[in-house]
């Protein structure tokens, strides 16, 4: 196996720091084929336990980054050498930034209708040199699934985010690797409502304390369910590392 990947419960990641994430993402941009990154966290580690296709798909990212202070802590536990999460929405920044440097283009996929299109207003104020080649909501059926992927594929993006939520959008971005005409695709979660304004991000002291998961409860209390896998993850990891 690489040296610069570990697994946790099956699930693969790149052990790399901010800089050498970027380089690697720049290496896929400038290659010749598709690829994709992917962000795994807590709740998407458990994911994979339970839907081992999910757990492949998983193991072919091209970049998968380590999301979540949880899978910090698991790997403090079991000493698998990944030090600093590499939060998706600030990957997504530096690719953003990037992209207005260097003059390249993004497709937006995921969302409302509304908040996509006020992401790819408010990336375009923000970073004037990109080109955005086109958006569209995540709220499409099977039927226009293949009409979408021709959309995006007649403008020729160079880089595509999907933001469907686990596992929709790795699923969705594997599913159709064989036929998308874009250079790298990237799950971004949530990242198109804070762009679009309609979430807003911790502030940077709940983030430098680790305690963004925190916030997000705090601001909508409907995702105290979902908070519960993190003490599960980690439950789960003390008791392997006993065992």
């Amino acid at each position: 196996m690489d040296d610069n990947i570990v697994k946790l419960f099956g699930v693969k990641f790149h052990k790399f720091d901010e800089e050498q994430a970027f380089k690697r993402f720049l290496y896929l941009l400038n290659r010749s084929k598709y690829s994709m990154i992917f962000t795994p966290n807590p709740e998407i580690v458990m994911m994979a336990q339970k839907d081992l296709e999910y757990k492949d798909i998983l193991a072919e990212g091209d970049l998968v980054i380590p999301d979540g202070i949880g899978i910090i802590l698991a790997s403090r536990i079991k000493k698998l050498g990944l030090d600093k999460r590499l939060p998706g929405i600030e990957m997504m920044e530096s690719i953003l930034k990037y992209c207005n440097n260097a003059k390249k283009s993004i497709y937006l996929l995921g969302s409302s209708a509304d908040n996509v299109e006020k992401a790819a207003h408010n990336i375009k104020t923000v970073y004037p040199n990109i080109e955005i080649k086109g958006y569209h909501d995540g709220y499409f059926d099977d039927a226009e699934e293949l009409h979408i992927v021709d959309k995006i594929n007649e403008v020729k993006p160079d880089i595509l985010f999907v933001a469907m939520g686990a596992p929709k959008q790795e699923k969705w971005m594997y599913k159709h690797r064989k036929i998308l005409n874009v250079k790298v695709a990237m799950g971004v979660g949530g990242a198109i409502d804070v762009w679009s304004g309609a979430v807003k991000r911790a502030p940077k002291l709940f983030r430098k304390v680790h305690l963004e998961w925190f916030y997000r409860i705090m601001t909508n209390p409907k995702r105290i369910k979902r908070s519960f896998v993190l003490p599960q993850f980690l439950l789960k990891v003390l008791l392997s590392r006993r065992g």
